[in-house]
């Protein structure tokens, strides 16, 4: 996947990018998906993040004030900005070569720039989905960018560190064999994927 993974992820973003502008004023206090967060809440981590991610990509991830959520005033511009701006660090020249420090995954070591980029290429797959589920649109992602994103969603670790508060998923729900690729994506990061049934 190391070949790939930057426009696998940037495929991802530009899907988010189709759902989030979608989005109107009255939708940001809508319930989502994930965790208690409105869709407002929502959209402000994931803008933060993809400032995050950007800044990790340019050696400077390792300073937490990089991913502080800040108030958002115009979501859906800020988001199509944000979005702008890690896709453009992430197509650097030589940034599979770096380590990128994230540290909310780990404030100890950095990590390898194509993993570090298979994360957030698998968070941007489940929140667009929160997105689209939260506003009631349709959400249709290309069946080879869910199967690249099924093996790097199997290796994220499951048990107790998910119940602890902040934890960046909820515990994975049970897969059955009928289930479609997007849908065991969602029930291993502990997403229901019939939400809000």
């Amino acid at each position: 996947m190391t070949a790939t993974i930057v426009s696998l992820d940037a495929r991802a973003v530009r899907a988010t990018m189709g759902v989030v502008s979608q989005v109107a004023p009255a939708d940001l206090g809508r319930p989502t998906p994930c965790g208690d967060w409105t869709l407002g809440e929502l959209l402000s981590h994931m803008i933060a993040q993809h400032h995050g991610f950007a800044a990790a990509a340019a050696g400077e991830g390792a300073d937490p004030a990089r991913w502080q959520l800040r108030p958002v005033a115009e979501p859906v511009a800020e988001y199509r900005a944000a979005a702008g701006r890690v896709l453009a660090s992430f197509a650097t020249d030589g940034v599979l070569d770096r380590e990128l420090a994230l540290p909310e995954i780990s404030p100890a070591r950095p990590f390898p720039a194509a993993q570090a980029i298979s994360f957030h290429f698998v968070d941007y797959v489940v929140h667009g989905w929160d997105v689209a589920r939260s506003i009631g649109v349709d959400y249709g992602l290309e069946t080879d960018l869910l199967a690249a994103a099924l093996p790097v969603v199997r290796a994220v670790p499951d048990g107790e560190q998910r119940r602890a508060p902040g934890a960046a998923f909820a515990p994975g729900l049970a897969v059955h064999e009928d289930m479609g690729a997007l849908d065991q994506i969602l029930a291993m990061l502990g997403r229901r994927p019939s939400w809000p049934a």
